[in-house]
């Protein structure tokens, strides 16, 4: 049965704790703590997506919300916050370990709680955001020698801390609205200017009071860290644009201290726990999931492999021959494993082989790129099977010749559908996915050098390879704010498959086998091979680069395109099957 309820803790101290308890009765208890300057409602939208499975608890820290107050300084040390959070654990959960998630300074004194001996065995997981153990973060900064840019970085970012050592004046940035005005700043990091504009608005007294955290600890454990460690597993949840706790501290800092450590990054802010609330809620879910004989997700396994892209998952479209195929193995070269989906089940399988030989694990899957549906249920099992993809391929494609009056609405339909409906289709179902998974990602999006040039030979391939084109620019856009890239690339004339199953329209069997004989020549003399072309494209996505002309041709056609349109406009009438 699933209850609501409200109760006071008071601490061995004398100090009043609200908690709130949500969810069904029975279930796994998951204790959510918050940080400064917020109180438990910072946690509202993760809980919402959690109820359903946890009993889940939240309480205001001492000082905070409805909670009482203390009169001295050293009533906010972390000795005493991490024997609060014990009481509130044995209060709501007697006897029974529960799992933990905190942010911010929540996650500091939810550190000093795992890492104290003396409350062994009352925690099962810790999902820390945003917050790192101090003592692990000042013997982390006196290593500063082994990444000195690093600590600088992180010393400069953690600057306002010394301010908040002295008296009066930071009260009174907190209670003239100077210190919301900073925190609003913070929490539009990394996020679309139209966004972040609602900033969440916080009782001053809650500023005033958690000044109180910095002065009671962080001088005295800058000076004389202590050497701790647990064993209870734990994930960092290092934010990619937080303003005030880096990436290299969050998730370095704890190394050789937690001897079950997961760490991965989660594209947001400082504040990502109530602007990306499902997203946290499921990476939370993740790590309780594993405690509890679950599989562990792909992000959060250690990386067995070297490269660029260890441990990373791609996915390809078009894989089972051409430029699709080799792709697959120069990714798998690179450390990834690797998703072949093609139309044929047989040459994916060959892929597969390919990949398993170059290092990599590969499945074969079937997909029509045509079919919308067909995407659904491929990406969903490859989610489930296999982890949400980091790479995103959309190759599929057809070759298509002849002039525009003889191209029929049927040819039409059929190199709209691949060639453009399948990127649509690949961009739509997977760049979703990514975009809620929270860790990025990069779609890469098959284009061709005939993007940048119109042609009377080829009008319909032209078309539909500048509309994706311009639809991966536009992508590049929209999704950057999601940490994910998008590249289109654009190779020239390279000897696949293509070459003999493109169609030529308006021709009876005799001239389309000539013209076909025609182009496959052309293309063997030019001597392209896909495997250049895939080097070129990892290390286009790599380099993050929005468009990647591949090869001499293609950048010509490329610079003709921007600096020569008239010169460009003049060679569309050459006719190329008869050059």
């Amino acid at each position: 049965m699933t209850t609501t309820t409200s109760r006071t803790v008071r601490t061995s101290d004398g100090v009043d704790l609200a908690v709130v308890e949500e969810g069904p009765v029975g279930a796994p208890v998951l204790v959510l703590v918050h940080g400064y300057p917020d109180d438990r409602t910072v946690w509202d939208g993760v809980a919402a997506h959690l109820v359903d499975r946890f009993r889940v608890v939240r309480y205001d820290v001492r000082g905070c919300g409805a909670s009482g107050v203390p009169a001295r300084t050293r009533d906010y040390a972390l000795e005493r916050l991490a024997t609060d959070l014990r009481e509130v654990v044995d209060a709501v959960s007697p006897g029974v370990p529960v799992h933990l998630a905190a942010h911010d300074w929540g996650s500091i004194q939810t550190w000093e709680a795992v890492t104290d001996p003396a409350h062994a065995g009352r925690f099962s997981s810790f999902t820390s955001i945003s917050g790192p153990s101090l003592d692990l973060a000042a013997r982390w900064l006196r290593a500063g020698a082994r990444h000195p840019r690093a600590a600088l970085a992180q010393l400069a970012a953690s600057s306002y801390i010394a301010l908040f050592q002295l008296p009066v004046l930071p009260e009174l940035a907190a209670r003239s609205g100077l210190l919301d005005r900073a925190v609003a700043h913070s929490e539009r990091a990394g996020t679309p200017w139209r966004r972040g504009r609602t900033v969440t608005r916080r009782p001053r007294k809650d500023a005033v009071n958690g000044l109180e955290l910095y002065r009671a600890n962080f001088l005295e454990r800058m000076r004389r860290p202590r050497r701790v460690g647990t064993d209870v597993p734990v994930q960092v949840l290092a934010p990619t644009h937080d303003a005030h706790v880096s990436v290299a501290l969050q998730t370095r800092a704890p190394v050789g201290f937690a001897t079950r450590l997961h760490t991965r990054t989660i594209v947001g802010n400082h504040w990502v726990v109530a602007q990306r609330p499902a997203t946290v809620a499921a990476k939370i879910t993740d790590l309780v999931d594993h405690t509890t004989g679950g599989p562990l997700p792909r992000s959060l396994r250690p990386r067995s492999r070297h490269g660029d892209l260890a441990g990373r998952l791609a996915l390809v479209t078009g894989a089972g021959s051409g430029i699709g195929r080799a792709t697959c193995v120069e990714l798998a070269r690179r450390g990834a494993d690797v998703v072949v989906t093609d139309l044929d089940e047989t040459t994916a399988k060959e892929t597969v082989g390919l990949v398993e030989q170059a290092g990599g694990e590969a499945w074969a899957y079937v997909l029509d790129v045509t079919d919308p549906a067909a995407w659904d249920r491929v990406a969903e099992t490859v989610a489930t099977a296999h982890g949400v993809p980091y790479v995103v391929v959309n190759n599929a494609g057809i070759g298509m010749g002849g002039p525009f009056l003889a191209t029929t609405l049927e040819d039409w339909r059929r190199v709209v559908d691949v060639n453009l409906w399948g990127v649509v289709h690949g961009s739509r179902v997977l760049g979703r996915m990514l975009a809620e998974h929270g860790e990025g990602g990069h779609l890469v999006n098959v284009a061709s050098a005939a993007a940048f040039a119109p042609s009377r030979s080829l009008p319909a391939y032209a078309a539909t390879k500048a509309a994706v084109l311009s639809l991966t620019e536009s992508l590049r856009a929209e999704l950057a704010y999601a940490g994910i890239g998008v590249t289109a690339v654009c190779p020239g004339f390279v000897d696949t498959n293509i070459t003999r199953t493109t169609r030529f329209v308006g021709t009876d069997p005799d001239e389309q086998r000539r013209l076909s004989e025609h182009q496959q020549a052309a293309y063997r003399r030019r001597d392209y091979p896909p495997e250049r072309v895939a080097r070129h494209l990892v290390d286009a996505m790599l380099a993050d680069r929005p468009v990647a002309a591949i090869s001499a041709e293609a950048r010509a056609l490329q610079l003709g395109h921007r600096y020569l349109p008239a010169l460009t406009r003049r060679f569309a009438r050459l006719d190329l099957n008869e050059l």
